[in-house]
């Protein structure tokens, strides 16, 4: 099972803080263990503000300042002091894993010194932490059934509302979110 470039879907019985009603976009999914990045819970930074506090140094203007009045989000309880860039390609990196051939993860800071030019990805989120497991645990809480799986949707990614993403997930399933049940088990 690999479960790379796909949402885990946190279900109403899952109530981990660090999880609750969470939407994770899995960026890499191996024999060793996975590793992803919560999409859906915001901190109360905005990306303007951590840039600013970052201080770094520009080589290209902020033309697109509009692009960088969005949230920073909270991507998981793992290295919450280090930064996670997920974007649609658009310049080299260096450090970038590339997930599909439209999306990728950065953690270098070379991305946040572009962000809001003319040379930044056109699409992006920013996170602070990630959300990893061992070998085998991730596959041991989806038998469980801590986690609904689907294909990631960009759209869902970068275009539906952030209050809207878990919801939408659900629904991509064709489930109505209200027909979950926080009681768990096995039929």
């Amino acid at each position: 099972m690999d479960l790379t470039n796909h949402f885990l879907i946190a279900m109403p019985s899952l109530q981990d803080s660090s999880f609750k009603r969470s939407v994770v976009y899995v960026c890499e999914h191996n024999d060793e263990g996975a590793m992803g990045v919560v999409v859906n819970v915001p901190i109360d930074i905005s990306l303007t503000n951590m840039l600013e506090q970052l201080d770094l140094e520009r080589s290209l203007p902020v033309t697109q300042a509009q692009r960088l009045d969005q949230p920073v989000f909270n991507g998981g309880p793992v290295s919450s002091d280090r930064g996670f860039v997920l974007h649609n390609h658009g310049g080299v990196f260096s450090s970038s894993i590339q997930v599909t051939p439209h999306l990728s993860v950065t953690t270098s800071k070379d991305i946040l010194a572009i962000l809001g030019s003319d040379d930044s990805p056109e699409k992006f989120l920013v996170a602070l932490g990630y959300a990893g497991w061992d070998a085998g645990q991730l596959e041991q809480e989806l038998v469980d059934n801590h986690w609904l799986t689907i294909e990631a949707d960009p759209a869902i990614l970068f275009d539906t509302p952030i209050n809207e993403r878990w919801q939408k997930a659900v629904a991509k399933l064709g489930i109505n979110a209200a027909n979950l049940s926080i009681d768990k088990g096995h039929a």
